[in-house]
């Protein structure tokens, strides 16, 4: 029986709708432009022992409004100076003011002791929301020691959109003050038709003192 010799040079496995077609050199690293869209770094905040970090339409370089039809928020390294505390966030809508948008909200997560005393996943009733407008959770009882923190990322879809509400979703890993990596997931939408253009994170209590959020835009 004759055997068919696959040539691995002409095997193409790539998916085209995530086939990187450019790759440009600049400040903040090297940015890739993808076949049907870009990421492109838009704002980065760090913190300092600071409240909140807000991102504002229209202030420092803040882009976000009708430009992009959806934006993600890097979370690198966000330490908390209380410990057990919750990281949230919330929006304005365009001309509003003190963040508080009503939401509606769904939470679960899963999470793994350190000493491997304890798996498990479940919903957190207590951290949605149906239609509130409070700052909403997407990371829990992160912990404040000296190598503690919470990374992640948050998608937000077409804020600027006067037609719909608007979903996001986010998901986090951080290190639980019990001693347990625990990765939350946190979807929703922000229940308006009125643009969302300000976006707002901070712990439940006390300051970020380190780490940063940096803004996106997807074409």
């Amino acid at each position: 029986m004759a055997l068919n010799k696959l040539k691995f040079n002409s095997l193409n496995v790539t998916p085209t709708a995530g086939k990187a077609i450019g790759f440009n050199a600049s400040a903040n690293g090297l940015e890739a432009t993808f076949e049907g869209g870009a990421m492109t770094f838009i704002k980065k905040l760090t913190a300092s022992s600071s409240g909140t970090l807000d991102f504002v339409d229209g202030s420092s370089d803040v882009v976000l409004d009708s430009t992009y039809k959806e934006y993600i928020f890097i979370l690198n390294n966000l330490h908390p100076a209380n410990d057990g505390v919750e990281l949230e966030f919330q929006g304005n809508a365009a001309g509003g003011s003190g963040f508080n948008e009503t939401m509606t909200t769904t939470l679960f997560k899963a999470g793994h002791k350190e000493a491997d005393g304890g798996t498990g996943i479940g919903y957190e009733s207590g951290a949605d929301q149906a239609q509130g407008t409070n700052y909403q959770d997407i990371a829990r009882s992160v912990g404040n020691g000296n190598d503690e923190c919470v990374s992640g990322i948050l998608h937000l879809f077409n804020p600027s959109s006067t037609t719909f509400v608007k979903n996001f979703i986010a998901r986090t890993n951080m290190y639980h003050s019990a001693s347990e990596s625990e990765d939350c997931f946190t979807a929703g939408y922000f229940n308006t038709t009125s643009a969302i253009d300000e976006i707002s994170f901070k712990f439940s209590s006390g300051n970020i003192d380190a780490g940063t959020i940096t803004l996106y835009g997807i074409n």
